[in-house]
């Protein structure tokens, strides 16, 4: 069986991604596909994904280690923050359906 690529699943989780999981402002929903975070997250999950490394510790220590800049850079806060806990535990869901399918 031929496995895909780096470039094809990383492309493939940021699709999900985008759809999946978004920013909670004031009860707005951002969706991840309309920033570039989509893409930044699927490329740091990516050896999640495809190693026996998949855990919500390390799915939420991602999510601490970047940094969303509010009011044109004014402010700074985590994207754990900005993400409410059940699109936290969608997003770890599809990680592992993506795990499982390669």
């Amino acid at each position: 069986m031929a496995y895909p690529g780096a470039a094809v699943v990383i492309e493939a989780l940021a699709a999900d991604i985008g759809d999946t999981v978004y920013i909670d402002v004031a009860k707005w929903h951002l969706y991840l596909k309309d920033t570039s975070l989509h893409t930044t997250l699927a490329e740091k999950f990516y050896p999640m994904v495809t190693d026996s490394d998949l855990s919500e510790t390390g799915v939420v220590e991602i999510l601490q280690s970047i940094p969303v800049r509010l009011g044109g850079g004014r402010r700074s806060l985590p994207l754990s923050d900005l993400v409410p806990i059940q699109c936290q535990v969608d997003l770890l869901d599809l990680l592992e359906r993506h795990r499982s399918e390669l």
